[in-house]
């Protein structure tokens, strides 16, 4: 592919500073059983290039889901034509130091291909979770899910770039309902779909997969009796699973910097982040340690290059509670001086690069799961998000789990139901008093991170370890 690619780039007659040429083929298996019956069973392959061009300091685009010459040759002159019309409105004029020459290639990790396991053998292996996750009659819906993708990336350009790419992905879920009367709580193996990772079968079944099942089946059950969540001020203790939530939205989302340009504000809202916050911003306590990583091996958004051919590497977004760098790709660098990351990404061929956020991880601390809540007189333990909303400058938020626990006297004792949190992004994470050591990381990841017009999902990934805050407002689920 990469030498077509190379033949046609050299082919293409539009007089561009700069030209480049991404191939995109995504093939994805979905394989769905609910109550033991299939619901969704089938594969689909998607694939195109688009064609970016750099013309007076503008980037146009033009795409084509057809290899042939011609075609390839009419997305070049549409993209051209888009950023001709375009110039007169430059808000700020690129350079090739925008789209540097780079030559690599990253392959996912994996040691089962996703050929590996037959359509019929992956069915088996949900209808069997279904069963398991009944535990009771009580349990009146359940669900499981297991996806596979394989994405191939090429991308070439007229100053020598060459990249390949190809990340093999499975994502799987599976999940509980129990009504008892009016009384309808839900259970999942940490929240919908976060069991999402690069890698092959190997991933899945995992070795105590069907104990795991047995547990969320148990649970939702135990919350039908469950007293709600008591609504006081008091210490919070986040498992990861609700942690990849809490960082994904207060931290990932403000700060990507075509959002603070405000270029995201139509859709999704900009960013309590100013411009001038970079260096200086106390973002929370000095325990807080974001990294974005894109180098861990597993991790769901992991890669080498961005789909601009930026090198990805391991930066402090956020070191020792002070603002460092911005979830910003070359472009946004450029227009704004504040130091970014390997992050323009897209969600398929006929999309335009934009800021995104990769693997987005709060890193470990050095206290033991016991250690963090052996002296919290009173307190509550919450995994597994439910439910979200957070404003349009990533400022106010409002979080949901599906299971907590009271802490009480450095104990977990009573099940808690329908538990919820409240708080603003900076009080919220000055909170951050106690973080857990390695023992307590996890990573999981998701598929369905929203932003841009037109609308463009990617896949996150966000570890971190249990944390602790204190003097956080917690309520239950009638308020």
């Amino acid at each position: 592919m990469i030498s077509e690619l190379l033949r046609a780039i050299e082919s293409l007659d539009v007089p561009a500073d700069w030209v480049g040429l991404r191939a995109v083929k995504e093939s994805v298996g979905v394989r769905a059983v609910r109550d033991g019956l299939p619901r969704s069973n089938g594969k689909s392959v998607n694939q195109g290039v688009m064609v970016e061009v750099l013309v007076n300091g503008q980037i146009g685009y033009g795409a084509t889901n057809s290899l042939d010459l011609d075609s390839l040759r009419a997305a070049a002159k549409l993209a051209y034509e888009q950023a001709i019309a375009a110039s007169p409105w430059t808000i700020h004029p690129l350079t090739l130091a925008a789209r540097p020459k780079v030559v690599g290639e990253y392959i996912s990790p994996f040691v089962k291909p996703l050929d590996a396991l037959t359509p019929g053998e992956i069915n088996d292996l949900l209808v069997r979770l279904c069963q398991t996750l009944k535990v009771s009659d009580q349990i009146v819906q359940a669900v499981a899910t297991a996806i596979a993708n394989e994405t191939e990336t090429w991308f070439v350009s007229s100053n020598g770039s060459e990249v390949y790419q190809k990340l093999v992905m499975l994502e799987t879920h599976f999940g509980a309902t129990a009504q008892e009367g009016a009384i309808v709580q839900q259970r999942s193996n940490n929240g919908y779909l976060a069991h999402c990772y690069q890698g092959g079968w190997e991933l899945f079944p995992e070795p105590n997969l069907w104990e795991r099942a047995t547990q969320v089946g148990e649970q939702a059950v135990e919350l039908l009796t469950a007293e709600d969540c008591p609504s006081e001020t008091t210490t919070l203790v986040l498992a990861p699973d609700q942690m990849m939530l809490q960082i994904h939205e207060s931290v990932g989302h403000p700060l990507e910097l075509d959002r603070i340009l405000g270029d995201e504000r139509n859709y999704a809202g900009g960013s309590f982040v100013k411009p001038q916050d970079f260096g200086q911003l106390s973002y929370g306590s000095e325990l807080m340690n974001i990294t974005f990583n894109p180098t861990v091996p597993g991790e769901f958004a992991s890669y080498s290059f961005d789909d601009t051919g930026a090198p990805a590497t391991r930066e402090y977004l956020i070191q020792e509670g002070v603002l460092q760098r911005g979830l910003g790709s070359l472009e946004s660098q450029a227009r704004t001086g504040i130091p970014g990351v390997a992050c323009a990404r897209a969600s398929s061929w006929n999309r335009p690069p934009i800021d995104r956020m990769a693997n987005l991880n709060l890193e470990p601390g050095s206290d033991s799961f016991e250690a963090l809540t052996g002296d919290i007189e009173r307190g509550v333990y919450m995994e597994s998000n439910r439910s979200w909303s957070i404003d349009d400058q990533r400022y106010k938020f409002q979080f949901g789990c599906e299971y907590a626990k009271l802490i009480e006297n450095g104990k977990l004792t009573k099940t808690l139901r329908n538990p919820n949190y409240r708080a603003t992004t900076p009080e919220f994470w000055h909170s951050l008093k106690r973080i857990g050591n390695d023992t307590t990381w996890q990573m999981y990841g998701t598929p369905f991170c929203g932003k841009g017009e037109p609308n463009q999902v990617i896949r996150v990934g966000h570890g971190s370890p249990v944390c602790v805050f204190e003097n956080v407002e917690v309520f239950g689920g009638g308020e």
